[in-house]
């Protein structure tokens, strides 16, 4: 059990990067450099799959951006409804960025899902969009007095759903990716050769794109909740 607590404590440990060497020196993350690779690889997919685009004949490379959006488009938007088809754009980019940070492990980096500040930031971000959307769709007084619905005796209880959801979603991303590496490290103690391997593949990518489905899926239902 020591082991695995210090295997667990390793895992978890933040490490610097490199530090930039203004302002007395700032220090970047590993888990920040890793996201900074993850977006690089998305933008530069974007504008490689976007540039040059025709109304008629389109190329594969064309098609094959077109099912991207089109799936990704519909998904959100199928999971949003339609008041709230706005904000599909968000959650698509939400759910790709997740999903392929999550793949990172792949590569032999250490998934940024694993430092607590990236799951708690994607969190209140995502919150932050599910109350400004209740309150474009109701005005800040429509937004306020949804607070005593269905009956006053319960505001204090809404109110805390504020906090608790976001609570609730940085800690399924992140206890999720923290129970893969537990449950990765007691099967390794009991069958070292072959099973961890299988195992580490399915972690590293369906358990991964599955945490990120579920975070997207959960945050449009707060959103698609939240301007009915």
């Amino acid at each position: 059990m020591e082991k695995l607590a210090r295997s667990l404590l390793e895992e978890l440990n933040v490490e610097t990067a490199f530090t930039i060497p203004v302002f007395g020196g700032i220090p970047i993350s590993e888990s920040v450099f890793v996201t900074w690779i993850v977006m690089a690889v998305l933008i530069l997919a974007a504008f490689l799959l976007g540039r040059n685009l025709r109304v008629r004949n389109p190329g594969k490379r064309q098609q094959i951006a077109e099912l991207i959006v089109v799936k990704l488009d519909a998904f959100t938007k199928g999971t949003l409804g339609e008041e709230a088809a706005g904000y599909s754009t968000y959650m698509a980019s939400v759910l790709l960025f997740i999903g392929f940070v999550n793949l990172t492990g792949i590569f032999g980096m250490k998934p940024p899902t694993k430092d607590l500040n990236i799951p708690a930031a994607l969190a209140v971000m995502s919150i932050v969009l599910v109350e400004a959307a209740g309150i474009r769709a109701f005005g800040l007084g429509g937004w306020m007095k949804r607070f005593t619905k269905p009956m006053a005796i319960l505001t204090p209880i809404n109110i805390l759903e504020i906090f608790i959801r976001p609570l609730s979603l940085c800690m399924r991303l992140f206890g999720n990716v923290l129970g893969a590496f537990v449950i990765m490290e007691l099967v390794t103690l009991v069958v070292p050769v072959g099973v961890p391997a299988i195992l580490s593949l399915y972690f590293d990518v369906f358990d991964g794109l599955i945490q990120a489905y579920v975070f997207v899926f959960l945050t449009s239902l707060y959103i698609a909740e939240a301007v009915e």
